[in-house]
């Protein structure tokens, strides 16, 4: 593979309070995509139709960076942002309009 592989950052506590709040099942599916993400490289991640990589527009990072959704599992969104090679998930939301709120 010529692209370097993403890394996860998953240490936001908004992200592991709602992780760790969700049943079994769905903490394997949102774990799944996890799993996915860790063996892409940015380019794979932006081309990914089942991922459905959106940037929001009404929100911006912690210092002022680009915020984008994507799915993460069955009726799962994530918030997360590009630095350099990382993610940076935000928060996961069960509920897809409350992760443009």
């Amino acid at each position: 593979m010529c692209d370097k592989l993403i890394r996860l950052d998953l240490n936001s506590p908004v992200f592991q309070r709602t992780l760790f709040q969700l049943t079994k099942q769905q903490q394997i599916s949102v774990l799944g995509t996890l799993r996915k993400l860790s063996d892409m490289s940015w380019n794979q991640v932006y081309g990914d139709t089942g991922l459905k990589w959106e940037l929001i527009y009404s929100k911006v990072g912690p210092h002022g960076e680009r915020i984008y959704s994507f799915r993460m599992g069955q009726g799962f969104r994530a918030v997360a942002y590009r630095d350099s090679e990382w993610l940076r998930v935000l928060s996961l939301h069960p509920d897809h309009d409350s992760t443009y709120l």
